[in-house]
This record gives C-alpha cells, sequence and structure tokens, in this order.
C-alpha cells in the first residue's frame, strides 16, 4: 500500500478538513505510516525513516492510532537499545466498497490493512430503479460476507458510488446522473437504515480518483485528477493531497463541458457536451450505423484491437476532445498525474496518444509537457475500492 493516501471526509476529531489544512496534513501522514505497517511491526524510529517524517510527528501519530484503535504498542529493543513496536491491529472488522453502475453493482471487502477479502459484481438491468440497485447490493454484500465467514456486526461502514453528482449536503443524487431513475434518492438515510451500519455515498470518478492513491501506485501524488470514460465522463479530483468537493459537492462534471460549440443535444439539455463526443455510448453508435444491428462496448474493443480502420477513427476523435478537455482542466489545476478509467483501459496507448495529443495542443505548453497522462492500473473494481477506503479514512469508525 502506497504512502501519502488523502483524507476524504473527517480528520481524528471528526471535522471535515480543508485541502492543505493541518488536519488534512495529519491525515496524509497517518496513512503514510500505516502503509509502512502494513509490512509487519516496526518501531518508531524505523517508522520515521521510512516515511521522512520526523520523531515527534510519528509519536503524535501513534498515540493518535493508539487512542482509535488502529495501533498498539509493545516494548522492544532495536540494537541493543529499548525501543517501542508499533502494531497494526487487525480485529477482523472490514469496510465495504459499493459501485453501482448503469448495468453493474460491484462490492469488495477489505480489512483494516487495507487487504481486500472478497470482490464480486453482477450484472443489472439497464434503467433499474434505485431500489432494484440497492436490493442486489445488499444481497451481493451478504453473500461476500458468508464467504468471508463474517456478519454484518464486523462492517465498519459501507461507501458507495453512483455515477453522477451527489449534493453532499443532503446525500442527495441530483440531475446529471447516468442514472435518472436514482434522482432524489437519498442512500445515506435509504440503505444506511437498511444495512444498520454507516453509509458514505460519493460520486464514482471521486471514489476513482481516491482509489488510485489509495491503492495505485500514485500513493505521493498530490494534485491528481481521475477521468473515467464509459457511458458518462466525470473527473475525480485529488488537490493538495485531499479530494476536493467544491461548494456542495458538485465537481468534476467534464462530461458537460462543451467540445463543440453547436453539436448534438446533450442529455443534460446543453449542445456539444464532451458526452456527446467521446462517451463509450456515442462510440458505439456511430460503429452500429454500419453494423447489421447494435454492438457493444466489447465489440468496440474487439474493433480497435483488430485494426478496424473505423473503430480506430472513432477512438482517436474521442481521444483527441478527451485530451481537450482535460488541457481545460489541466490549464487551471496543474496536476502531476491524469489517470484514465472506465471500459476502454484495455486499449492502452491507442486511446492516451489522442489523448495526450489533445491535451499538448490546447494547454498550456509547459503545463501539457509537464503533466503525466496514464491508465489506471485498477481495473473494473477502481470505484468500489475507492469506496472501501472512504470507510477505512475514518478513524473514528475503529472502535465503534
Amino acid at each position: 500500500m502506497p504512502a501519502g493516501r488523502p483524507n476524504t471526509k473527517r480528520d481524528f476529531d471528526g471535522n471535515p478538513p480543508s485541502p492543505g489544512s493541518q488536519s488534512a496534513l495529519r491525515q496524509r501522514n497517518q496513512q503514510r505510516v500505516v502503509g509502512v505497517l502494513t509490512g509487519g511491526p516496526q518501531t518508531q524510529a524505523e517508522l520515521a525513516r521510512q516515511t521522512g517524517l520526523s520523531t515527534a510527528t510519528v509519536s503524535n501519530i501513534v498515540k493518535a492510532m493508539v487512542d482509535a484503535g488502529l495501533a498498539t504498542t509493545a516494548p522492544t529493543t532495536s540494537s541493543g537499545r529499548r525501543a517501542l513496536s508499533v502494531i497494526l491491529n487487525d480485529n477482523g472488522s472490514l469496510a465495504a466498497g459499493i459501485d453501482i453502475g448503469r448495468r453493474h453493482v460491484r462490492v469488495v471487502l477489505a480489512g483494516l490493512n487495507y487487504q481486500v477479502m472478497q470482490d464480486e459484481a453482477i450484472t443489472l438491468p439497464l434503467g433499474h430503479c434505485a431500489e432494484e440497485g440497492l436490493d442486489a447490493a445488499e444481497q451481493l454484500l451478504d453473500r461476500l460476507l458468508l464467504k468471508a465467514g463474517v456478519t454484518r456486526s464486523s462492517v465498519l461502514g459501507a461507501g458507495v458510488g453512483i455515477p453522477g453528482p451527489i449534493d453532499r449536503r443532503t446525500g442527495t443524487v441530483v440531475q446529471g446522473a447516468i442514472l435518472p431513475e436514482w434522482v432524489g434518492i437519498n442512500i445515506l438515510t435509504t440503505f444506511g437504515e437498511r444495512l444498520g451500519f454507516p453509509v458514505f455515498i460519493d460520486n464514482d470518478a471521486n471514489l476513482g480518483a481516491l482509489a488510485q492513491v489509495t491503492w495505485g501506485p500514485h500513493g505521493s501524488v498530490e494534485n491528481l485528477m481521475f477521468l473515467k470514460v464509459g457511458s458518462g465522463i466525470g473527473a475525480g479530483l485529488i488537490l493538495g493531497g485531499s479530494v476536493y468537493y467544491g461548494h456542495v459537492g458538485i465537481t468534476g462534471e467534464l462530461g458537460h463541458s462543451t467540445i463543440v460549440e453547436h453539436g448534438l443535444v446533450c442529455r443534460c439539455g446543453n449542445r456539444g457536451c464532451l458526452e456527446t463526443v467521446a462517451s463509450t455510448s456515442t462510440m458505439v453508435d456511430l460503429l452500429s450505423r454500419r453494423a447489421d444491428g447494435p454492438i457493444s462496448v466489447d465489440d468496440l474493443l474487439d474493433l480497435v484491437l483488430a485494426g478496424d480502420t473505423a473503430a480506430l477513427r472513432v477512438i482517436d476523435d474521442a481521444g483527441l476532445a478527451l485530451g481537450k478537455a482535460v488541457a481545460n482542466v489541466a490549464n487551471l489545476i496543474n496536476p502531476e498525474l491524469v489517470v484514465i478509467g472506465g471500459p476502454l483501459t484495455s486499449l492502452g496507448n491507442i486511446l492516451l496518444e489522442p489523448i495526450r495529443r489533445g491535451l499538448q495542443r490546447h494547454a498550456v505548453p509547459v503545463v501539457g509537457e509537464s503533466t503525466t497522462v496514464l491508465m489506471s492500473a485498477l481495473g473494473d473494481r477502481t470505484e468500489a475500492l475507492g469506496g472501501a477506503a472512504v470507510v477505512l479514512s475514518q478513524p473514528h469508525l475503529h472502535n465503534v
């Protein structure tokens, strides 16, 4: 587990930290310490050496972790001297991450040591209502708990990702979601009451960004953009080491930025949005026109990887549009890294190259040159992993 996990919601006192605040910094430092401890017990001096933190900072973090039930300490010797060994607790508690999409629900279960214990996805019918989606998520969660040999009482909480904007003041899905049947649903209350443990709701792209710096190789990155390209297009932002939520939580709606001034009408009501040019739905529709019938995203991938000329052109056009949109964000926030996620990640450089060209063409030169664009290495479980990370980053839950 890499160092530098960002804070998502609360510090040790339960207060929401702002990016770059002392509480956010403290949370990131704690995650660096946890990252080292997952490899086994360490003395405080060893923790200081491996994390680069001062001994005083490590001592304060260890004390807070012990108070929260995250760790225990025991006397030991190091180089012939008395020392204090720090041990990461694993009391059997689990965090659940739940990713609900247009056609699927995925659940992962992770322990306090950030090891994934269970992971499974099932298919949902297109256009499913919130009740159907939550029923399926609950049933899958219970099945995985049974496989893990634990009960719901072992679950600290669940982080739930939805492909659409969430009003963080109320926890309600708002207009613009890929799941229009879910608009107005308050998952915090409807699902939390049903499960009997804390539930955290977030946009799936935000959870994807969190997953990159929690389970991906990017833990030390302070400024990252995760771009999920699927039926919809959304971005999650890590700024100053923390997930950025803005005023009410409606951030990263990159799919609804205008790319073609007089383009097609988007589901949001505007014209020429990025989603009308570069979503997988648009790509599939374009290629279905020359086929005997509708094709799937898997068919699209097969055509591209087989070198089909039309499919390659569709991907190239979409990539350039995505790169242009990324450039507009990069000019504003200057991220170190842009990670591409969603069902097209297996295309690798076939998609990355036009995105990079679009970025270079439309970004300020020094921004374009210094921004790295990569594919996510976490696969289909990215957003569910982010949901589990939200729960694991809540120290106050660990001693409930």
